[in-house]
């Protein structure tokens, strides 16, 4: 009996993870053509960080930001490119530039995350997709073999007045915070 019960949970968890990908179903058409483009505004956005508190693109004015989408908090991949930029942090401090992770989890999966690498720039929580959308972060992909929707891992630099200065598509996670500090010392010139 307890076999039947811990079957009927798991059609339960089952049940919701596959309304979301009914929903962004959808995209596909709105995301064939990236929204942004270097050289334009950088869409403005105010969004929900790990910490609860409201974090707008407007609080950066004068600084550079380093917009970096990620599928999931405490995947390998995703592991290893939010740790990069932790231990790049200084460096890019140095460059007056900060830099935020958004993807689509929960300010509390956010916030075990960040204290389990010892995380110290802000998580930006985007459950409902509209900043990933804003920036041309979702759309579709081939993971296993298989065409999904789901978040494009993708790093946007908006240079320190609001512009887009540099965006990096079908991010590859090894190398990937290099090429940031680069594209950061060519935008300098």
């Amino acid at each position: 009996m307890s076999t039947t019960k811990k079957a009927a949970a798991k059609k339960t968890v089952a049940a919701p993870a596959a309304k979301p990908a009914k929903k962004a179903a959808v995209v596909p058409a709105a995301t064939s053509s990236s929204p942004i483009a270097v050289g334009k505004p950088a869409p403005a956005f105010s969004i929900t960080a790990d910490d609860g508190k409201t974090v707008s693109l407007s609080d950066f004015a004068g600084k550079r930001v380093v917009l970096y989408f990620y599928p999931k908090d405490n995947t390998p991949g995703c592991t290893r490119e939010a740790c990069s930029f932790q231990e790049n942090l200084e460096v890019l401090k140095k460059k007056n530039t900060v830099v935020l992770g958004v993807s689509r989890d929960s300010a509390k999966s956010h916030g075990g995350f960040k204290t389990k690498y010892n995380l110290s720039f802000p998580l930006l929580v985007d459950t409902d997709i509209a900043l990933h959308r804003a920036y041309g972060a979702w759309g579709t992909k081939t993971m296993y073999g298989k065409t999904i929707e789901g978040a494009l891992r993708t790093t946007v630099i908006i240079d320190k007045n609001g512009t887009i200065g540099a965006i990096f598509n079908n991010v590859k996670v090894d190398g990937h915070t290099d090429a940031v500090l680069t594209a950061l010392d060519t935008l300098a010139k």
